[in-house]
């Protein structure tokens, strides 16, 4: 492959449609979503989570080391893999084994995103879905698509009282914090393309846009719009004054170092609720920047965006 692309996302954030966009539109690129029964392909979810968490960098390597041998492995040009897995459990080693990676960003009203994936989860464990959860080292049954909640930001939560919304936007608020740590680290801004979701994954000249970044031959001379979106049947995602009220318990409580990213690009551009809003107004004069940004990334005060795409 001379091109692998990983996409820095939460789930309920267009990934899977994301993936059909690619299968039905590029010449020589292989599509994969969320792995679990590709055989001889790795997932990066459940157990891999736990092992990032808990520095066993080791584990992630193994499985990264088989994934790049199956990728190397097959037909085309490209590899998409359109999990939402990457910044959970992959990021901590996926430069060692994928040098040439690009990146794909999707960024959801992080509100959405916390109702959808909650749901989701308790749909699961109403109706006892299997291979669903998996038993960390704490001893507790986590399920296989979220964080531990063991992580550094959720620290200063008290995990029982927490409604499964309020866990998923503590959940956004990380993984959104890593992307841009990921992204500044190493450097990588200019091979990261950034999507708002669901607006530009619906939009022709914005995917085209996409597949011009990334120097991708395409089968049309428009885009293709088209492919199964991930809903939850019969229901719509909506937000709630109760939901508004959630959210605000959590951003008072918040260490101020894991907000600081929404002042930046590309957040500044979305407006999606009057929370999240004002964090992204100008500072007032006088006013010092946060020189902590997650704890449990570890990295100081972060730049400003260098790329327009991301």
């Amino acid at each position: 492959m001379d091109l692998t692309i990983f996409t820095l996302a939460s789930a309920r954030s267009g990934t899977l449609y994301l993936k059909h966009l690619f299968q039905h539109n590029l010449k020589d690129c292989v599509c994969r979503h969320e792995p679990f029964f590709d055989w001889g392909n790795p997932t990066l979810f459940g157990p891999a989570i736990y092992d990032a968490h808990a520095g066993r960098w080791d584990r992630i390597r193994t499985r990264l080391a088989a994934k790049r041998a199956y990728i190397d492995r097959l037909p085309g040009r490209v590899y998409l893999e359109s999990s939402h897995a990457f910044l959970k459990s992959a990021y901590v080693a996926a430069l060692e084994f994928f040098p040439e990676m690009g990146l794909v960003h999707l960024v959801r009203d992080p509100l959405k995103v916390a109702k959808s994936e909650a749901y989701r989860e308790t749909w699961r464990r109403r109706v006892h879905a299997p291979f669903h959860f998996y038993t960390g080292d704490d001893h507790r049954h986590h399920f296989c698509w979220s964080l531990t909640g063991n992580e550094e930001i959720f620290q200063g939560f008290d995990l029982e009282r927490l409604s499964l919304f309020q866990r998923y936007l503590i959940q956004w608020i990380e993984i959104e914090n890593r992307a841009m740590q990921f992204l500044d680290r190493h450097h990588l801004h200019s091979r990261c393309f950034t999507l708002q979701s669901p607006g530009d994954l619906n939009d022709a000249v914005t995917i085209q846009a996409l597949f011009d970044f990334f120097g991708l031959a395409t089968l049309h001379s428009r885009p293709i719009l088209r492919g199964r979106k991930n809903r939850s049947l019969g229901r719509i995602t909506r937000i709630t004054p109760e939901d508004q009220r959630e959210c605000e318990e959590v951003l008072e409580r918040m260490p101020a170092g894991y907000l600081e990213v929404f002042r930046r690009e590309p957040y500044v551009r979305y407006y999606w609720n009057p929370s999240f809003h004002r964090l992204a107004l100008p500072k007032r004069a006088g006013e010092q920047p946060s020189a902590k940004v997650s704890a449990s990334a570890g990295v100081g005060q972060l730049p400003a965006s260098k790329e327009k795409g991301c």
